[in-house]
């Protein structure tokens, strides 16, 4: 086996996936959530459904329903849940509070009521995504109303979040599931991230931001083939 397939396998975030379903037992409706992360945790609980385990979930995305529905678990909208046991989702930065910055896959919004809606947020990274502080990797997603964008690109500048349209490799705007824009903010690390969230949520116009304070349970945590379990 080369070494760049060693590399690959070691890097898959296999092992996250398989210890997060220790949080998972028959009966639970789960929130299931985008990403390479997520992705690799739904693969794993398909196996589980197809072993025998009982249990319904909740997509954050148009791209994990169709996803979990080629794996036949049985899917709920969020109004037919009533409530969530527990959420797994991955995220783009975790620091030291478990605090996260998530949204590079554009489903941030869902993702946040969907865990909002939940008892328990789950997050599965691997190392490269854990930071000091947040905002080290430069990005932070802002979803926003078409017809605000004028008004929240104005706005954000103002808050030292240099916004751009996120836009597709043909060149077009990235429509989020909701139909609206998102906006990728270049940022500093951030100071005081509450603050931040609660002054770009003030905007008119603004659906969310990729800011989950305060939400995140649990983070696994994987570094090659070594899963380390941090819990708040």
């Amino acid at each position: 086996m080369s070494s760049t397939t060693k590399n690959t396998i070691a890097d898959a975030p296999v092992a996250t996936a398989n210890k997060a379903l220790e949080w998972v037992k028959d009966g639970m409706t789960l929130g299931l959530g985008t990403g390479r992360a997520a992705e690799a945790f739904v693969r794993a609980l398909g196996d589980r459904v197809r072993d025998g385990l009982d249990v319904s979930g909740v997509p954050t995305s148009e791209r994990t329903a169709k996803l979990a529905e080629e794996l036949n678990i049985p899917l709920l909208t969020l109004e037919e849940a009533g409530h969530i046991d527990v959420c797994f989702d991955g995220a783009d930065e975790v620091d030291p509070n478990l605090d996260v910055i998530k949204g590079y896959g554009g489903a941030h919004v869902r993702e946040k009521i969907v865990a909002a809606s939940s008892s328990k947020l789950i997050i599965l990274v691997g190392v490269e995504k854990v930071v000091d502080v947040l905002g080290a990797r430069g990005k932070l997603p802002v979803e926003v109303l078409p017809f605000g964008e004028a008004l929240c690109r104005e706005s954000l500048r103002r808050l030292d979040c240099e916004p751009a349209r996120r836009i597709d490799k043909a060149g077009n705007a990235v429509i989020s599931d909701n139909g609206n824009l998102i906006l990728d903010c270049k940022i500093a690390p951030i100071e005081n991230a509450p603050e931040l969230e609660r002054a770009i949520l003030d905007i008119p116009g603004v659906l969310g931001t990729g800011l989950f304070i305060a939400m995140a349970d649990a983070v696994i945590i994987q570094d090659g083939d070594a899963v380390e379990v941090r819990e708040r």
